[in-house]
């Protein structure tokens, strides 16, 4: 991949003066996009020190495709759409359920057992391998999602192009996010967590642990947690308010499968909202 990391660079420094007509330019952006497709490569990813390591050029490339393509008509049947990037094909052989009322951008990825229900999954995303993506719900660009994962109905992810070196949304294996959740720049969610209905995260949200009040983390939710959406006092000139929080109610045995039900239990249990 040395070769087309160096050949996107490239193309990135004079990006300014391309257009659609630039048919070679065309064909080595969209050789990324194909291995994005089908998983080859990836935008971000989690490093073995368990930093997410962005991976700029890929970004790049998907910015480049929009300047390299042109708005054209897709015609599915009753339904007419006018885009610049085709839509992802081939779910059949890859194994994936999409149910009418879905659709996934050319340059997403989706792994084997995942089921799409009427939602959406945007270029530059993946989606791990089982993972459910519910009525409504939303994967943005470039979002990493784990396996055995399940977002909820309305669920949204936020996307990030630009600066391409900015960090996806990253949820990890075996995480379990409830109804109407946000979780958008940049924050990112630990194996096997559980987040209550209706959370909002985000980079600058803290996270804090109910038992201690301690502030565990800023827009990272650790791993085998049960995190709601609370809020903290701030006293401004006009007032005291609050201020969204993450609240950390339960540490979960790491490993142990969710059991819905007695997830349900602890949220009701806590007056927090359930999944």
């Amino acid at each position: 991949m040395a070769d087309l990391e160096a050949s996107v660079a490239a193309l990135w420094e004079r990006r300014s003066e391309l257009t659609p007509a630039d048919t070679d330019a065309y064909a080595t952006v969209a050789e990324v996009i194909d291995a994005l497709d089908a998983g080859r490569l990836r935008a971000a990813e989690v490093g073995e020190g368990g930093e997410v390591v962005v991976h700029a050029w890929v970004k790049q490339a998907i910015l480049l495709l929009f300047r390299l393509s042109a708005m054209a008509t897709v015609e599915l049947g009753p339904f007419e759409y006018a885009d610049r990037i085709p839509l992802k094909r081939g779910y059949e052989a890859a194994g994936v359920r999409v149910v009418p009322g879905a659709s996934a951008r050319w340059g997403a990825h989706l792994e084997r057992g995942v089921v799409m229900m009427p939602s959406y999954v945007n270029i530059g995303a993946r989606v791990g391998a089982g993972t459910m993506v519910d009525t409504w719900a939303t994967v943005g660009s470039c979002a990493q999602v784990g396996a055995n994962v399940h977002l909820s109905g309305g669920v949204g992810l936020g996307g990030v192009l630009e600066p391409p070196q900015a960090a996806p949304v990253v949820v990890e294996d075996d995480v379990l996010v409830g109804s109407r959740c946000m979780i958008v720049d940049g924050a990112r969610v630990g194996r096997g967590s559980v987040l209550g209905a209706g959370l909002i995260l985000s980079s600058t949200i803290p996270v804090i642990d109910a038992a201690t009040g301690q502030t565990l983390a800023r827009g990272h939710v650790p791993p085998w947690c049960v995190a709601v959406l609370a809020t903290r006092p701030r006293r401004f000139e006009g007032g005291e308010y609050g201020l969204p929080c993450a609240l950390v109610i339960k540490h979960l045995p790491p490993g142990e499968r969710h059991d819905k039900a007695q997830l349900e239990s602890t949220l009701r249990a806590h007056g927090a909202a359930g999944l």
